[in-house]
């Protein structure tokens, strides 16, 4: 009886402000949500809020694809777009990566480099902010703000964080305004150049920190008069700072954690 191969799948672990992504080749992946689900698992795999999967581009320095760690695919992380920037910028001297995303082309500069420590201004496109929605369900009642960054958020502005703001935040991913569901964001305006967030996001549930989402709050903040640019956005896992003129414009950390290889 001859045995059974296994194989293996090289990754890089990096993190920002808490929002840990996996790195890894998705080229040969037959399973790509699959795998996503068993490298992400925080017990019986290495453990991520969700993969980047990467692939070679003819005009930009990498493509990306980003599945949850549920297995779900999701058009565009902030903070994933950052920590592939990073990666690439440990092994090259580049000083502005491109990155191809389901949400378009990303622009990362590098700000400075310290260690494993990398910091970015990333250029993340144009908001669409829509009008404020009120869900009205028998357990719930909440206004927030839709936003878009080539991903759907929910930007909901309250004086404190509940207790429980995560279930009603579960339940609001679940309504039928939201049919490709939505990331959501508990925001406090601290100043008018401050917020602070709180982010349950598709596929994934409680993050530490989030790209899009501080961008989407912050656009918000400054729409709806609460702020102006830049804004500072703080989260669980760190701060991050916001500008939005025509184009949005994010700036964070990331930091490399590990290499390895996955056995499956």
């Amino acid at each position: 009886m001859s045995a059974v191969m296994n194989k293996t799948l090289t990754f890089t672990k990096a993190s920002a402000c808490g929002n840990d992504f996996l790195i890894a080749p998705g080229e040969g992946v037959e399973d790509l949500s699959s795998l996503s689900r068993r490298i992400c698992d925080r017990h019986h795999g290495v453990g991520a809020d969700g993969v980047e999967w990467t692939f070679a581009d003819s005009e930009c320095d990498i493509r990306v694809r980003l599945f949850n760690a549920d297995g779900s695919e999701a058009e565009i992380s902030g903070n994933g777009t950052r920590c592939v920037a990073a990666e690439i910028s440990s092994r090259t001297d580049k000083k502005e990566i491109t990155v191809r995303t389901a949400a378009g082309v990303k622009i990362c500069r590098l700000i400075e480099a310290h260690g494993p420590s990398y910091e970015f201004e990333s250029n993340m496109g144009k908001a669409e902010v829509g009008r404020e929605l009120a869900i009205e369900t028998m357990w719930l009642r909440v206004i927030g703000i839709v936003v878009s960054m080539g991903n759907p958020h929910f930007v909901i502005f309250v004086d404190q964080f509940v207790h429980g703001w995560q279930k009603q935040a579960a339940l609001i991913q679940t309504q039928s305004h939201f049919p490709q569901g939505t990331n959501v964001e508990y925001v406090i305006a601290r100043s008018r150049g401050e917020i602070e967030i709180r982010l349950f996001e598709r596929g994934v549930g409680e993050t530490m920190s989030s790209g899009t989402g501080s961008c989407a709050s912050a656009v918000a903040a400054i729409a709806s008069g609460r702020a102006v640019s830049p804004v500072k956005v703080v989260a669980p896992g760190g701060t991050q700072v916001v500008s939005w003129n025509e184009n949005v414009f994010l700036r964070g950390p990331a930091t490399l954690i590990c290499r390895g290889e996955f056995v499956y």
